[in-house]
């Protein structure tokens, strides 16, 4: 099928458009430079979690391929200039579970996190984040713990399958005890899931506090700038 004469004269001024209009929005505009860099973080996971499943497939559900996606997720902080800097991974202990407890801003955490991610240590996620094509067949993969928040006895349920996983399987888990996201800086009130899993595994729990990202990060006012520290604190 052939376009008439003029659609090829369309098609031409869009392409031109686009052409003026991203790279403008870019420079001048803080708003949707924010929406942009969201737009390819999220995109880019997406696109390396496809490349990820096919080698993470090979093993099957193990948490041994979460080595592969920490690989794999590495680089994205060069592409956004965040500099991540790392005091006391050394109080991680060096061959024991034990649970991780840390602080959760927004998204962005997740670079934090494959910094510093100990071996054989998977996350423990909202079930939501399942569904999220290919990002979720990949962290299910590679171990991740899903749970229903909204079912707290399906959540009980796992958590204690979860200190059976610990001990017999030498696993270590990482948890968002705030259970949501705070992107005020602050830190909101813990819930209790991850200290009764430490408690019921009797195993150490481990805190790591992610500095804030009010320098160069607001989702509220749309900003997303780069070269700026990124500080994770392991005490």
């Amino acid at each position: 099928m052939e376009l008439w004469p003029g659609a090829w004269m369309v098609v031409l001024l869009l392409f031109l458009l686009l052409l003026f209009v991203l790279p403008t929005l870019w420079f001048c505009s803080p708003s949707a430079k924010y929406f942009f860099k969201m737009a390819f973080y999220n995109g880019w996971i997406l696109f390396l979690a496809v490349l990820a499943i096919p080698v993470c497939a090979v093993r099957g559900r193990n948490v041994e391929n979460m080595k592969i996606l920490r690989l794999m997720l590495l680089h994205i902080k060069y592409l956004y200039g965040i500099r991540v800097e790392v005091r006391g991974a050394h109080h991680f202990p060096p061959s024991q579970p034990y649970v991780v407890v840390s602080n959760h801003q927004s998204s962005l955490d997740l670079l934090g996190m494959m910094e510093v991610l100990p071996g054989r240590c998977v996350p423990i996620a909202k079930r939501e984040l399942l569904w999220a094509g290919s990002a979720g067949l990949a962290c299910w993969l590679a171990g991740v713990i899903f749970i229903d928040r909204k079912r707290t006895g399906d959540a009980i349920s796992v958590m204690s399958e979860v200190a059976q996983t610990l001990l017999t399987q030498d696993v270590r888990v990482w948890v968002f005890p705030e259970g949501t996201r705070n992107h005020n800086g602050s830190m909101l009130p813990f819930k209790r899931g991850a200290f009764h899993l430490a408690v019921q595994a009797q195993v150490p729990i481990v805190p790591i506090v992610m500095s804030s990202y009010q320098d160069f990060y607001c989702k509220k006012e749309r900003r997303f700038t780069s070269g700026l520290l990124f500080g994770i604190f392991n005490f």
